[in-house]
């Protein structure tokens, strides 16, 4: 029967170029190398390498056993990680639910350094409303969630501020209210409006209707591309807003009783039921970091 280490040497000596850069890879000795790869042919009954160089070349065998054999090392590491992760009490999978309109390419590219530092642990990253991440930790469904503050209180989840948030209301330059100098709250109510709700038909309590005339959607980035065809005015964030509105695909309106826009504070909510490892503590610190820029507005 073949060994790991005979397999380990075989694909050394092939990504080193010959016996003896393999054996100073591995700190061997060459004799020893040879050995191990004879060894390896014997049992497959498959010669390997043609010796008749300087250098060794391998067969067509070696060619189609090769690939196989690098597949075997490689599960054997994920095994050995797997290991060390039990041993260590490394959860296998970790949820992370983020409001949809703050998932953005800066938190993506932090969460990915997860990959690197846990590579066994599964992570599950949810983009969803406030709402929906909500309900998920309700039912024991998510770790760590990133939502809008709504002055509730979760049971068996902790939470702390991390950020605000600053949402304007705006609407394509060709819609009426854009004309304006200044928006008057009669103004917003005598035009459509384009609201957000989650899928259990919430509301954030600071972006409600206020139109007797509304669409619906449940993503802030689809509010932002209902408002751009003219369809009607819309709260959003204004971080997400921002390359529409240098585009000239939208324009932030001027409002009368909000000309500064609305400031919402953004928290961090871990779930208690959940058993806390490494790789959540590494997950929160990761969003700590990708939210500093948002403590100040």
């Amino acid at each position: 029967m073949y060994s790991f280490e005979q397999l380990k040497l075989f694909v050394a000596v092939c990504e080193c170029g010959s016996f003896s850069a393999a054996a100073r890879k591995y700190r061997r000795a060459q004799s020893g190398v040879s050995q191990a790869v004879s060894n390896l042919e014997i049992t497959f009954n498959q010669i390997l390498f043609d010796r008749s160089g300087n250098i060794p070349v391998l067969t067509p065998a070696g060619e189609a056993l090769l690939p196989m054999a690098k597949t075997i090392l490689l599960q054997q590491q994920r095994l050995d990680q797997k290991l060390m992760a039990l041993e260590t009490a490394e959860e296998h999978e970790l949820v992370i639910a983020v409001e949809e309109s703050l998932l953005d390419n800066c938190l993506l590219a932090e969460l990915c350094a997860l990959a690197d530092s846990h590579p066994m642990a599964t992570i599950n990253v949810v983009a969803a409303s406030t709402f929906d991440i909500k309900a998920m930790f309700s039912e024991g469904r998510a770790h760590i969630g990133v939502v809008y503050a709504d002055g509730t209180m979760l049971e068996d989840a902790e939470f702390k501020t991390i950020g605000y948030n600053r949402f304007v209301t705006l609407a394509a330059p060709t819609h009426p209210l854009a004309s304006q100098k200044t928006v008057s709250d009669t103004d917003l109510r005598n035009y459509r409006q384009l609201a957000h709700r989650s899928s259990v038909g919430k509301e954030l309590w600071f972006s409600y209707a206020i139109s007797p005339q509304v669409w619906y959607a449940n993503t802030h980035q689809l509010m932002l591309e209902m408002a751009a065809n003219g369809l009607g005015w819309a709260l959003v964030p204004e971080r997400l807003a921002r390359s529409s509105v240098e585009r000239g695909e939208l324009q932030i309106l001027n409002i009368a009783f909000e000309p500064d826009g609305w400031v919402t504070t953004v928290d961090v909510v871990e779930s208690r039921r959940h058993q806390s490892g490494p790789v959540r503590q590494a997950a929160m610190e990761i969003i700590a970091r990708a939210f500093d820029s948002y403590r100040f507005v």
